[in-house]
Order: structure tokens, then C-alpha cells, then sequence
């Protein structure tokens, strides 16, 4: 079964995946066109669209009481807007040449062909499952959809036992134990890496160490997975390094996500080095006129080192959807690329990051200096002034800011966006020393603890000169 050939119909915009990226393109360019102008067709194979990826850890422990609570937009709102929103049917091919992809109804089994005059492929990101023995066995789970969130929240109400292992310690490893630690689990993190969170420098990675296990989580650094051992009924009783065995009732998978770019690569589309689809600034797909992408499969680029990156976050595949929606809806908008902005937190202590660590600087052939200050989140004098650590990196000779890493207790992550908004604008840390800031002590000390850090940048940009 086809849907109508190109010559029965108006202009059809045809959207693969329904979370983010994609429905925020569909809805821009309904605002823009309506129905009589442009048909919108989205596929998404899950349960559920337009809902919150990031919000998925707090409902798995429990601060967030229902799925619902993560959910923007329902199928039935799109719909009545004019979008032709199709669940539980999943893309299994695209046909460039052709102006058409392949979908199949994954209750049914039902194929049919759609035809298209524009495409945007919004296929998200797949959490990485290592090739282990045992590593797909009952009770292993990744992390990623709601579909994910509601079976492993299965999983735990079924679990015999209180053990769990969160295997990886990046963003969704941290955040997933916090989860189970509020769930009342026993929790060990196994991390191939010195210290959690890779995505700071390994001196900020040692805080967030610290105050975890001060959680009573345990820590398992520089170690590898090598099984998941199951019980006789299939599943998971341990997980296993080459050193030890932890025991576990329930697995999650926390070592991150990898963009999902099967069909575009099975379509002859191009992919950068990490696996994303590569597009232009309007987040056309390079080398075609009428197939866009956006969200957790795409490659964005680095603002700070002029190199493409992925990086999977909600807030980038939302500012895609718009852009492409835009463009789709006969208006202009482009997006420049990104910082590397991000902000999480495990339990009270916060985490954020924005710009280049030391690796990244290095590999992008930067001399750079660093500076690291210990400082609070408001005047000391103030009743529960928490402290913090900031650390910053500058070019060494023109003394450009290219990074800030925050860990701290309450009031500390929201200050990168501080050094985001100064990165954005090319600022230097002399520069940065004069920001006029918002002051008052239950908000700040008199020098905020990222103009501090910059102080301490700028003197050694010029020590670094006069050496």
C-alpha cells in the first residue's frame, strides 16, 4: 500500500521520529503553512512523543510520579493542529531517488511506501550496549525513551532483591544512581575511566567521586565489564570485571549514547566522524536540496574549536526543529553551532560544563593555561552558604576563554551559563574579570566564583607571557 504519488497531493513534509527535533519541526512549519499548503506526516515507532528524554531519571526515582508529567504534546494534540502523527510505526527505509521512505506498522507488520517533497530524519540516539555475554539478558537495561524508562521501572517493581549496578558514569550513569539510590537500592557504578563524569577533567571528575560515595554509592573506577553472569531463568545476578563480582538484581547501561543513523547511512547520506549526519548551518543534510536532520543524529559545530562534535542533548534538538521548521515553512534561520553547554547533578552536589576540557583543548592545538579557585554560592557570612569549585581554561597568549567546569552544592551549576553567554561572545578572561554581575548575599559573594576564577585565569595568562 501507497500513500498518494506526488502528483494527487499537496506539498508533504514527511518527519521520522516523534520526540523533539522532529515535532518541533512539524509544528514550526504547521505555524508557518497551513494544512491546505503543506502536509505533514510524522512517523515515530515508540508509545509516546514529544516528551522529555532528560526528565526520564527523576521519574525512574521517583520525583517525577507519572509519564505523563514528561510529556509536552500528546499524539491526539498534534493531530488536531493539522500533523498526521503515526505511532508504533517505525521507517525502515529511505529512498533518496525516490522522494519516499518505507514504513512498517510494528503491531501489525502492515509495509507501505510515503512519498515526500521535503524529509527531516530527527532518529535520535541509541544507548550503547556493550558486546558482552549476557549483556541483553532480562533485567540489563538502557536508557533512553520512555519506553525504556516504563520497562526498566518494571523490572524494579518485579526485583527479587536491592542490588544494582550502573555500568558507566557519564551523565545518565550519575543520574540513574541517584535514581535507584532513592529507590532504595544498594548501588555500585563500574567506570571504565579514572574518575566519573568524563566529560570534566579528572581533577573535577575526583569531586563528583568524593561526594558520591559520601552518598553511599559505590565508586568502581578504571575497570572494564567482561559479563553479565544470569541466573537459570535468564536473568541478571552479576556483573563482572576482571577483578571482581558485583551481584545485581537489575543493570542499567549508563556509558552513553551513539546517534542513530542506520537508515541515513543504508541511504548513501553523509555522516562525520562520530556518526552523525552532517548538515549546513539551515541543518539541510549536505549535498541535498530537500532532506533535513536535527536533534541527537546529527554533528554540530564546536563554536569553541571550530571542529564538529555530538553531543545529545534536548535543548539542541529543540533549537534544530525550529530551524528546519522555519526553513520547511518558506522563512530563513540557521543554526551556528554549539559550546558545549551542560548541567546535571547527583543528589545536592551539581555538575556543569561548558567549552573545551584539557583533552579537547590539546587536541584542538591550543596552548592554554588553567585555574582552579575554591569559593561559595553565597556571601560566607550568609546562612547556608554551600562552597565550590571552579576551574577555567584560557588561550594562553590572548588570554580567550575556551572552558569552565562547576561542581557544587546548591546555586553553583546555573552559573556556567555565565561563562556559556562569554564563550559564545569570544570574550577573554580580562574581559570576563569586569561583568557586570548580579549581587546580594543570599546570591553571591561580592566577587562571583566565576569572576574569580577568571581573576586567577588572567594572572596566569600573564604570568604565562612574562615566563
Amino acid at each position: 500500500m501507497d500513500d498518494a504519488s506526488p502528483g494527487n497531493r499537496s506539498n508533504r513534509l514527511v518527519v521520522i521520529g516523534g520526540d523533539a527535533a522532529g515535532m518541533s519541526a512539524a509544528s514550526q512549519a504547521r505555524r508557518l503553512r497551513g494544512p491546505g499548503e503543506l502536509e505533514i506526516v510524522a512517523f515515530e515507532r515508540g508509545h509516546y512523543a514529544s516528551y522529555s528524554a532528560c526528565g526520564i531519571p527523576y521519574w525512574v526515582g521517583g520525583e517525577v510520579t507519572d509519564a505523563e508529567e514528561l510529556i509536552a504534546r500528546t499524539p491526539q494534540e498534534h493531530r488536531a493542529r493539522g500533523i498526521d502523527l503515526r505511532m508504533r510505526t517505525e521507517v525502515t527505509e529511505i529512498d533518496v531517488a525516490g522522494q519516499r521512505v518505507r514504513a512498517r506498522d510494528v503491531d501489525s507488520g502492515a509495509e507501505s511506501w510515503t512519498p515526500y517533497d521535503h524529509l527531516v530524519i530527527a532518529t535520535g540516539a541509541r544507548p550503547v550496549r556493550p558486546d558482552l555475554p549476557g549483556a541483553d539478558a532480562a533485567g540489563v537495561h538502557g536508557v533512553q525513551t520512555l519506553d525504556d524508562g516504563r520497562a526498566l521501572l518494571d523490572t524494579l517493581a518485579r526485583a527479587r532483591g536491592r542490588r544494582a549496578v550502573v555500568v558507566g558514569a557519564g551523565y545518565i550513569g550519575v543520574e540513574m544512581a541517584e535514581a535507584l539510590i532513592n529507590r532504595g537500592y544498594e548501588v555500585t557504578v563500574v567506570n571504565r575511566g579514572r574518575e566519573p563524569m568524563s566529560t570534566l577533567d579528572p581533577d573535577m571528575g575526583r569531586l563528583v567521586h568524593r561526594a558520591m560515595e559520601g552518598l553511599g554509592i559505590r565508586m568502581v573506577n578504571g575497570t572494564e565489564v567482561t559479563e553479565v553472569r544470569t541466573d537459570a531463568g535468564g536473568h541478571v545476578r552479576a556483573v563482572v570485571t576482571p577483578d571482581a563480582e558485583y551481584p545485581a538484581d537489575v543493570v542499567v547501561l549508563g556509558i552513553g549514547v551513539r546517534p542513530e543513523t542506520s537508515l541515513a547511512a543504508a541511504a548513501g547520506l553523509p555522516l562525520g566522524e562520530h556518526g552523525g549526519l552532517l548538515t549546513d548551518r539551515a541543518m539541510r543534510v549536505r549535498g541535498q536540496e530537500n532532506v533535513w536532520a536535527g536533534g541527537d543524529c546529527v554533528e554540530v559545530l564546536d563554536l569553541v574549536s571550530g571542529r564538529e562534535r555530538y553531543i545529545a542533548l534536548g535543548t539542541h534538538a529543540n533549537k534544530h526543529g525550529q530551524v528546519v521548521g522555519t526553513n520547511v515553512g518558506g522563512g530563513y534561520a540557521t543554526f551556528p553551532g554549539v559550546v558545549g553547554t551542560a548541567v546535571s547533578k547527583v543528589c545536592d552536589l551539581e555538575i556543569a560544563r561548558t567549552g573545551l576540557r584539557e583533552k579537547d583543548a590539546h587536541r584542538a592545538g591550543f596552548r592554554f593555561v588553567t585555574a582552579t579557585i575554591e569559593s561559595t554560592s553565597r556571601a560566607g557570612y550568609y546562612p547556608d552558604a554551600s562552597p565550590m569549585t571552579v576551574k577555567m581554561l584560557a588561550e594562553r597568549r590572548t588570554g580567550r576563554l575556551l572552558g569552565v567546569q562547576i561542581v557544587g552544592r546548591e546555586g553553583a551549576g546555573k552559573r556556567v551559563d555565565i561563562a556559556a553567554v562569554a564563550l559564545t561572545a569570544g570574550m577573554t578572561v580580562d574581559q570576563m574579570t569586569a561583568l557586570d554581575l548580579g549581587y546580594a548575599p543570599p546570591f553571591s559573594p561580592v566577587w562571583d566564583p566565576v569572576l574569580v576564577a577568571a581573576r586567577k585565569a588572567s594572572k596566569a595568562v600573564r604570568d604565562a607571557e612574562r615566563g
